[in-house]
Formats: structure tokens, C-alpha cells, sequence
């Protein structure tokens, strides 16, 4: 530690040189004020399970601090994440504890800081998944305790993105939190006392959502573990957290050095100077010290009863030291920095991303691990978003239904749990322990089962056929479980705010079928072989109005069809049939000069040029505007380092490549099927050239669509449907997809933040590393641009995504990693994922006008129609269904497309909207017999397009809520919150911060109100 001059720890003489060495240079003036912050850093997850955490430290936590609280008046405590909290409340406290923190709470000893679930990670959570979580605990804490959390306290994310100080300043915050930055960047802000300043991360919210924002400086936030006289860890006198069990004696690992009489001057000492060493990177005289860290206070009398002797100690030799502390909250540290009136930088909608802990610790690795997991959190989070319109939907339509309304909401509420839980910055990272994962992954399809109940319900229920069962809401592909049933019905529920026309892909067991809608009408269809042989894929083309559902039903036609065209079989069933054509398989040649054998394949969007001579795309030109850009799309692994011995390694967190990525294919074969809906590229790659024709490594299906006369083209025709199957990999590897172009970028890429805004990533050097350091988190959408043609990549879930050279990209979609070192082994980090992944991309190529409807798209993408099935008795094969194209103008929902309908449901509260109301009725004890409220529907719209992005999509939108809402009844009041709903937005005010914007700006005004509740 630097500054810190030897200290004698023989008793008596260590205290007294102790005390005349600090007292040389010490006095009265510029008398630094240190803010003790005491708090627990609790993951939910990472490399226990929660089960394992609530019972080895965490309820513990909660049920030993609020005990020591009780005992020491001047004794603070925050609270950072809420489902532990939620748990230990539920099931563990007593009445007593519960009363105890009420009363902490109003003395302001207690605090909940963020009041999340969790605290969410910021580079590869989606924006909708972000909000659901801070609202499940602000919910929770403003019904319970009428507490509204009023700071961030996100200091383990990995990287900071410029959409969570948005978000926290549209939930009323006052103040934002980080740590984890670039460690050059940290090290340059400490140097320049940068460390603070107010940042305005969207540029059409603007000083309107701005938010002062701390850094934490190089410690992060732990207390120093290092003393200088001792070999155990400082400040933390209760040790360290033990698995499975507690220990039943109380003697944990690695207990600090007890504070007594002969330790107290040094433990002084050692506070005080890191104290100093932290002000010197501030502009106030005033520091925040964060006494705590990983798993700490699980016995918070041996903290508390070392602590307080030691600040009674410095406080008693203040002159001295210079330094006076005192236990405190967040709010009271951030308080005295904005009292201090100092004027503040902006930062504008840079990020921090990516993040950097040392030179070769590029924290970019975890964009792509685990990408099972990150595709089932955003397929849970889209069912999430379907369930809760349909179920609002149905109970404002039908309020004398048969559905339990509390059933209902209670299993709607499994799966808020869960998608809260995964966006934890250790959970849907991919960073956590396989148990762990294991974990995640069961809660998220329960609750995908849970709201498959509620919704097959819905549509039994108001489609008048509730004898016949529904089954498997997957918003993919749908699979029949190869039934042989005559009838099969299709429920296709659109959740979005918009009328769509697009495509379902249902597996069925048979080859010769007819599609009807519910009026008896032919819809048109295509079935196909599937890639494995054994089934058929049926592609049906449907029409949905914004929020409505429609049944199909599909016929098998028992018939056996051997006419050799994409035409009709016979005069009875109508699916068209698509024809496969198989082509030899090419091998791999590095060498440039290879055949342009070129075939083509088009439909009114696009023309897709395939060379036969590699069996590989050649070009994509866009037919509006006769752009053509030449593609070249390969897979390639970089080869991971797994021996720390051998130097830097990749682990589930890092990415650290060995060289260059290289080609995996030795051959490749393709398949493609042609017909009047649906062209399909079939691309198999092998890596061993005498490999069986299942036995590839990695596959793209490629599709585009046909739009027949009378349907909407605007979204179908325009997208270049890809679905990847990358894996099992090889030990060490770190799979990527290539795409090489034509087009002159100077390798700057643009991506999204969290899906919410797009960030330019222009290509950066540095003397170490650089490669890993030029990876960035794609959410949702990336594109790279020249002056007149833009290619877009639109994902269902997160990767990693960067430019190496001109006009390229890639995207790492899998890894598999082993490493020896010693703390990832002790945890069960290494990242063996030996898992097949199969994600799914949308491609759009053209001007920037003609690929407007990016966002619109990313959106079809994420929240697809969910599709549900069954069999059917022939009486009821033709049934009308709710919303049918019969009185589609009766109950319509419809958005313009540069808004959408970001939430929609009925949360359930059971608090008054009064609140000073609320808070009667929680000392009166009113809140606890309370029901949910049914009748308060919570609705959120989002402008999808920055200021000045689109000459016309980036106008300002007006919307008549009450006509908007027609469709679930009469409107009686609408009242205007905050993003999660605890605030009424009239009387809230967040604090102002005066900046090198506006220099007058706080003295006019402390306060403002935070204006409009909308995003973007």
C-alpha cells in the first residue's frame, strides 16, 4: 500500500511510534469526512445456488444486521438486491424482525439501495428485462415498506452500457453507481479526479434523464484486504462465508485480526491512509469507503463490535488524522456531494463497455458463453411479454370468465421471478457454476410452464373448445410430437402493438396437408422435408392484427404425393410442396481464384447470388435499390490458451485468443429447397472431408420469403432469415461466423445498447490485446454502413460482435474452455459447454431509408407469435376465433411503427396510487389483507428512434391513450408514473446537479421534476 511507513507490532511501542508518526503531518484543516458504508455484496447465484447461499450465509445477513442495528444507534446498513431479501422476509424473519426493520427504515439506518431483483448485468440484458426486474422489487419494497429507492449501487457489472443511467434516472433516481470500468480509463479519471461527473446517456432524453454518476476508484467496492500487520485479511472479523454448512463452533476462515488495544492504532492507521489515498481521487473533501464485500455481515456482531471502537478511535484523534468517519447510507454520502455545489462534467451517450480489468483481462468473452442459456432468458422474457397482454386482455374482456384470476397471476408472477433473476450479472453472462446454471435454467422453464397453463386456458376458454387439450407454446419452431391425428389446430397469438404478416414453422409427421383459417378459408402453406428426414416442416403463412390471436387448423390428407413440382398434389390438399435439391459437396480451397459458377435465388426483396464451385453465398443485392454487396460468410474458431503456465487464458469471463481464428471445414455440403412461400439454403459444414452427411460440425438454413398478393410484405419480404447449428466444439475453441463484404467501413460497426439505443464502435489500437478489446455486446442489432448501403445482423439473443478488417464482421456464437487456473477449478468456472447451439438471425441489406424498419423488425424478432396446438374433434375444426379477419375492426390495438407497446399487463399491486394513502394503510395494517388490484393496467410505450435518426420515423408521436385502449374497455383514469410505477410523476423530483452545461442551473432550482416517463 502505498505511503505507508513501517509499523513496530510489538503492543506498546507500535501504538506509541503509530501515534507520533501520524501526528507530524496531521491537523485541523482540509479535515477529510469518510462515509462508512456497510453492505454485503449477495450474487444470486454465480457459484452457489440460491438454496445453497440463503442456508451457508445469507439469511444470516439480514437476521444478524438488523439484530446489531437494534443494539447501536449510530450503526447503518444498505441493502442492494432484493430476492434474497424477498426469501429471508417470506421465510425467515419473525414479527419481531419485520417490525425491527420497519423501524430501521424510518430512522434511515436501513436502506434499499437500487431495489431491483437483482443487480442486473449491463452488456448483454435486454432493455424490457432490465425494467421487469427493478419493477418486481420496487413493487415489492413500495407495498411492503411504502420505500422507493432513490440510488444505484452497481458496482460488479462488467462494463457500464449508457442505457442503465437512463433507465435509473426514469425510475426517479438521484445518483448512480459504478466500478467496473477500463482499467486505463479508471487509472486516467483517478488521475484527473474524473471519477465523478453527470451523464447524459440517451441523446434524445438528454439533460432531461441526466444522472450524477460515481465511479468507484481502483478498490472497487471491498475495503483493502491487505494489513500491513498482520496475514489475515482486514476489516473482515467475521472471515469468510463456509459451504454447505455454517460452521456449528463459529470460527470461520481467515477471521481479521481482533481490534484491541494493541491492534487499534494500526488498524487506524491503515484506514486513515487508504482514506487519504481515496480523497486525493476526489474533488469534495468528502469519501465513500464501502465496508464490506463478496458474502460479508453474515455475523454482524464480531463486524460492528470491532468497528466501532476503531472510528470512536480516529474520531477521538481527528486532529491528528485529518480524518473524521461515521457510519452512513448511500443517500447521506451522495447528500453531502451534492451540497458541496461543485459543478460537474458531462458525459454524453458514451459507455463503458468494453471493460478491461488488466492488460491481457479483456472482459469479452462472456458476450457468447453459455448461449443455451442466454437464448432461453430472452425466449422466457418474449413468452413473459405475450402471457401478460393476453391474460390483461382476457380478464378486461371476459371479467366473468371461469379463469381464477389469482391462479392466473400467480403463475404469471413464477415467471417474472425467474426472468428477473436471470438478468443477475453472474446468471445470464454465462459466468456462473454449471449447478448454477442448472438452477437458472429450471426456474425459467417453469415459468415458461407455468404461463403455457394460463394462456392454453385463454384459448380454450374463449375459442369454445375446451375439450380439446393445447400444448407446447414455443414461440420457435413447433414440433407435433409426430401425431397422426386428422386435425391438427394452431392457436397464433401476435403480441405486438402492430398488425403483422409473417410465417410459422410447425414440425409435423406427415407429407400431404391443407390449411384452414377459422372461417374455413385456405391459407396458404408449404411443407417440405426437414433437414433430418424424418419429418416435415410446414410453413404457414398468417395475418395477425396487433394483440390478437387466431386459429388455424391443418388437415392431413392422407395422401401419398408423387408429383415432381412446387405445386398442389392433387385437387385436395392445398399446401404447396417444396422441392430439395442436393448438391455435391465442395471442398475448401484458401485459394481466391476459385469457380463463380453462380446460381440465383430471389424473391420481390432480394436476389441471393450462391456460387456452386464453394457451395457458399457470393452476394446479397437489394432489389429497391439495385445495391449488390458481395458476402462471404464462414465459420472459424480462435484457439484458446487453457494452461496459465503458457500466459493468458480465455475463461468464461475473458476472452484472450491465441493467434488468429482459423477455418474448421474441410468440405461443404448444401441443400436447397425452392417453393411458391419458402426458399430455403440448407449448408453443412464438415470438418472431416469423409464425414457422414449428419456428422456436420456447423449448418446454416437460410430463408427467405415469398409474399402472395393480398399480404402485407413490408417486414416479411425484407428479412433474410439464418439459423446457425454451431457445435459440440473441441476443447479450447471459440467459434465465430465470418462475414466479409465489399462494403468500405474502416472497421466501425454499430450496435445496441441493451436493445434500447444504437452506439458507434469505431476501431481501436492498443499495445496490448487489441483484438479482444474491439469485441462489443450485441444485444439485438448491429450493422456496419457506406454512404448508400447499410447490412444489418438482428439476434434473438446476446453475442459478441466486432470489425477486424474492412467492410467485415463476426459474431463468437459458442465457446468451450478449460483452464487450470487455481481459482476458476476451486469454483467450478471453467467452461466446458459441450451443447449444440442453434441461434437464429435476420439479415437486412439496403439504403438507410429502405432499412428503416430495423427496430420494427427487432422487435418481430424478439417477441415472434406464440404458437400453441393440439388435436381437434371434427365438430369443433371450424370455430371463430377471438379477433378473426370477420371483426377485425371491432377490437383492434394499433401502433405507428416507430412506437411500441413496451408493457402491457395487469402487475397485480396492492397498494393505493395515493401515496400518502399507502402509507396509512401500512401503519394501519391495511396492506396486508389487501388483494391485488385487477383494474390497474400498466402500460408503457416506447419511441424506437433517436432524435434525428429518421428524417420522418423520429418525429414526435401523438397517441390518444383512451382510444388505445378502447379495446379492454372504458378508460376511467389514467395516471402518469414512473418507469416502475411507484412514483406518481407529478410529485416526483429529482435532484439537479449544476454542470459545465448550465452554470446557473442548480442555484435557480435543487430540485425538478422528472418530466416525461417515457423512453426515447
Amino acid at each position: 500500500m502505498r505511503g505507508l511507513p513501517p509499523v513496530v507490532t510489538v503492543a506498546t511501542l507500535g501504538m506509541l511510534l503509530c501515534l507520533r508518526v501520524l501526528g507530524a503531518s496531521s491537523g485541523k484543516a482540509g479535515s477529510i469526512q469518510a462515509f462508512v458504508i456497510a453492505h454485503s455484496h449477495m450474487d444470486v447465484g454465480w457459484v452457489y445456488t440460491v438454496q445453497e447461499s440463503m442456508h451457508a450465509y445469507a439469511a444470516n445477513v439480514y437476521t444478524t444486521v438488523v439484530e446489531e442495528l437494534i443494539k447501536g444507534k449510530q450503526r447503518k446498513f444498505i441493502v442492494v438486491e432484493q430476492e434474497f431479501f424477498r426469501l429471508w422476509w417470506d421465510k425467515v424473519a419473525t414479527d419481531t424482525q419485520k417490525e425491527q426493520v420497519r423501524k430501521l427504515l424510518d430512522e434511515g439506518r436501513l436502506e434499499f439501495i437500487i431495489g431491483g431483483q437483482v443487480m442486473h448485468d449491463e452488456a448483454v440484458t435486454e432493455l424490457s428485462s432490465q425494467i421487469l426486474q427493478l419493477t418486481e422489487g420496487h413493487g415489492f419494497l413500495y407495498e411492503t415498506f411504502g420505500t422507493r429507492p432513490q440510488f444505484s449501487w452497481h458496482v460488479d457489472p462488467f462494463g457500464a452500457s449508457a442505457t442503465t443511467p437512463t433507465v435509473f434516472a426514469l425510475a426517479g433516481f438521484n445518483a448512480h453507481l459504478i466500478s467496473r470500468i477500463d482499467y486505463d480509463e479508471k487509472e486516467m479519471m483517478q488521475r484527473n479526479k474524473k471519477l465523478q461527473f453527470v451523464w447524459q446517456a440517451s441523446p434524445s432524453l438528454a439533460q432531461h434523464q441526466e444522472i450524477f454518476t460515481h465511479t468507484m476508484d481502483q478498490y472497487s467496492y471491498c475495503v483493502p484486504s491487505f494489513l500491513p500487520f498482520s496475514n489475515r485479511s482486514g476489516f473482515y472479523w467475521n472471515g469468510i462465508a463456509v459451504f454447505p454448512d455454517p460452521p456449528k463452533d463459529g470460527i470461520y476462515p481467515n477471521m481479521s485480526l481482533p481490534v484491541t488495544n494493541e491492534t487499534i492504532c494500526a488498524y487506524a492507521k491503515t484506514m486513515v491512509s487508504n482514506i487519504k489515498e481515496r480523497a486525493a481521487w476526489f474533488r469534495s473533501s468528502h469519501v465513500l469507503w464501502p465496508w464490506g464485500c463478496d458474502k460479508q455481515f453474515f455475523n454482524a456482531s464480531v463486524q460492528f463490535k470491532n468497528m466501532d471502537p476503531l472510528m470512536d478511535y480516529i474520531n477521538q484523534h481527528r486532529d491528528e488524522f485529518g480524518v473524521t468517519v461515521q457510519y452512513a447510507t448511500l443517500s447521506e454520502y451522495i447528500r453531502a456531494v451534492h451540497s458541496a455545489n461543485l459543478t460537474w462534467d458531462i458525459r454524453k451517450n458514451q459507455d463503458f463497455l468494453p471493460y478491461s480489468s488488466e492488460p491481457f483481462q479483456a472482459w469479452t468473452g462472456f458476450y457468447a458463453s453459455r448461449n443455451v442459456l442466454k437464448g432461453l432468458a430472452r425466449r422466457a422474457n418474449s413468452f413473459l411479454y405475450a402471457c401478460e397482454s393476453l391474460f390483461t386482455l382476457y380478464l378486461l374482456r371476459h371479467s366473468l370468465g371461469s379463469i381464477d384470476k389469482f391462479w392466473a397471476l400467480q403463475q404469471i408472477q413464477h415467471l417474472r421471478w425467474a426472468v428477473s433473476e436471470v438478468q443477475h450479472h453472474d446468471a445470464v453472462t454465462g459466468t456462473e457454476s454449471p449447478k448454477v446454471r442448472d438452477m437458472y435454467m429450471h426456474h425459467l422453464l417453469q415459468g415458461i410452464w407455468a404461463v403455457k397453463l394460463v394462456m392454453a386456458a385463454i384459448f380454450q376458454e374463449t375459442q369454445n373448445t375446451p375439450k380439446d387439450k393445447l400444448d407446447f407454446p414455443l414461440p420457435y419452431t413447433q414440433d407435433t410430437k409426430s401425431t397422426e391425428d386428422h386435425l391438427l389446430q394452431i392457436t397464433v397469438y401476435n403480441p405486438l402493438g402492430w398488425n403483422i404478416t409473417t410465417v410459422i414453422n410447425v414440425s409435423v409427421a406427415y407429407s400431404v396437408v391443407s390449411v384452414y383459417d377459422d372461417s374455413g378459408n385456405t391459407v396458404p402453406s408449404q411443407i417440405q422435408k426437414s433437414v433430418s428426414h424424418s419429418t416435415f416442416d410446414l410453413y404457414v403463412l398468417v395475418r395477425l392484427n396487433a394483440l390478437s390471436y387466431r386459429r388455424y387448423v391443418v388437415k392431413n390428407e392422407k395422401l401419398t404425393c408423387t408429383k415432381e413440382s412446387d405445386g398442389p398434389c392433387s385437387k385436395n390438399p392445398t399446401s404447396f410442396r417444396g422441392r430439395v435439391r442436393t448438391f455435391g459437396r465442395k471442398p475448401v480451397s484458401k485459394s481466391k481464384n476459385q469457380g463463380r459458377r453462380l446460381l440465383q435465388l430471389m424473391n420481390d426483396c432480394y436476389v441471393l447470388m450462391l456460387n456452386e464451385d464453394t457451395n457458399l453465398l457470393y452476394s446479397i443485392t437489394d432489389r429497391s435499390s439495385q445495391k449488390t454487396v458481395k458476402i462471404k460468410q464462414e465459420f472459424l474458431e480462435y484457439h484458446a490458451n487453457g494452461d496459465v503456465k503458457q500466459g493468458p487464458i480465455s475463461d468464461n469471463y475473458v476472452f484472450t485468443p491465441k493467434g488468429l481464428p482459423m477455418l474448421v471445414s474441410k468440405s461443404i455440403g448444401m441443400e436447397i429447397v425452392t417453393g411458391k412461400l419458402v426458399t430455403e439454403i440448407r449448408q453443412y459444414f464438415y470438418s472431416n472431408t469423409s464425414a457422414n452427411e449428419q456428422d456436420y460440425q456447423y449448418a446454416i438454413f437460410t430463408r427467405i420469403y415469398r409474399v402472395l398478393n393480398g399480404y402485407d410484405a413490408s417486414m416479411l419480404c425484407n428479412r433474410i432469415e439464418q439459423e446457425y447449428s454451431v457445435g459440440p466444439l473441441d476443447l479450447n475453441r471459440e467459434a465465430i461466423l465470418s462475414m466479409t463484404t465489399d462494403m468500405k467501413t474502416d472497421r466501425t460497426i454499430y450496435t445496441d445498447s441493451n436493445g434500447y439505443q444504437m452506439m458507434r464502435r469505431v476501431y481501436k489500437s492498443y499495445s496490448n490485446n487489441t483484438l479482444a478489446r474491439n469485441y462489443y455486446p450485441l444485444v439485438r442489432t448491429a450493422y456496419i454502413e457506406e454512404s448508400d448501403a447499410r447490412l444489418i445482423i438482428l439476434s434473438e439473443r446476446a453475442h459478441g460482435i466486432c470489425s477486424q478488417a474492412d467492410g467485415q464482421l463476426e459474431v463468437m456464437l459458442h465457446r468451450r474452455l478449460w483452464n487450470n487456473k487455481e481459482w476458476n477449478l476451486g469454483y467450478n468456472l471453467t467452461l466446458n459447454d459441450t451443447s449444440v447451439v442453434r441461434p437464429l438471425f435476420w439479415l437486412m441489406l439496403g439504403s438507410k431509408s429502405t432499412t428503416s424498419s430495423l427496430y420494427q423488425s427487432g422487435m418481430a424478432l424478439e417477441f415472434r407469435p406464440v404458437v400453441m396446438y393440439g388435436p381437434v374433434s371434427g365438430k369443433n375444426a371450424f370455430v371463430p376465433s377471438h379477433n378473426s379477419q370477420g371483426n377485425r375492426s371491432v377490437n383492434s390495438v394499433f401502433l405507428p411503427p416507430n412506437l411500441h407497446l413496451l408493457t402491457l399487463c395487469l402487475p397485480g399491486w396492492r397498494y393505493n396510487s395515493n401515496h400518502t394513502a399507502h402509507l396509512q394503510n401500512i401503519i394501519q395494517g391495511k396492506s396486508k389483507q389487501s388483494k391485488p388490484d385487477f383494474r390497474r393496467v400498466l402500460l408503457r410505450i416506447m419511441h424506437l428512434y433517436e432524435v434525428g435518426e429518421d428524417p420522418v420515423l423520429s418525429q414526435p408521436v401523438t397517441v390518444n391513450i383512451k382510444d388505445l385502449l378502447k379495446v379492454l374497455g372504458t378508460v376511467v383514469s389514467i395516471e402518469e408514473r414512473s418507469l416502475t410505477g411507484i412514483w406518481d410523476i407529478n410529485t416526483l423530483k429529482r435532484w439537479r446537479w449544476k454542470t459545465t452545461q448550465q452554470h446557473d442551473r442548480a442555484g435557480k432550482n435543487k430540485m425538478y421534476s422528472a418530466g416525461n416517463p417515457e423512453l426515447r
